[in-house]
């Protein structure tokens, strides 16, 4: 049985949105990754047992989340697309600054590994489910 043919437009158009949204991260403009994100856009953390609906409380957690975190630096190891899922496959390192995000105490230096499973429609991002696999950097 062969695989329904993909349009590799579309493919690039998504593997675009998802570093754009990165990049918006990286640089902590909140509001441009926002803008990657269609309205009704769902973000999962399942290790944290964490779920948000919605622009706002989406952008909301991101404030929280990295106002606990300073020299972050992503190493991205894979990514790839079809017409609607970008998988990406990254390491994350940081120092946690304050509690609440992670079970780790602040002042500890973290390695992620971070795997998202992003869910596109019309080029833009509907679902977010990072699974992270967070341990104390040596």
């Amino acid at each position: 049985m062969s695989s329904p043919s993909q349009n590799p437009e579309i493919i690039a158009a998504n593997l675009a949105a998802v570093e754009a949204h990165f990049h918006s991260e990286a640089t902590n403009e909140v509001e441009a990754a926002l803008d990657l994100y269609t309205d009704d856009v769902v973000w999962e953390a399942p290790a944290r047992g964490l779920r948000f609906e919605g622009k706002r409380a989406v952008a909301d957690n991101y404030t929280t989340m990295f106002a606990k975190m300073e020299d972050v630096e992503f190493e991205t190891l894979q990514r790839f697309a079809t017409e609607d899922r970008v998988v990406d496959d990254s390491v994350v390192r940081f120092r946690l600054t304050g509690e609440g995000y992670l079970p780790l105490s602040p002042g500890t230096r973290v390695e992620m590994r971070l795997v998202h499973i992003f869910e596109m429609r019309d080029g833009l991002i509907s679902k977010e489910i990072g699974y992270e696999m967070w341990r104390a950097a040596a």
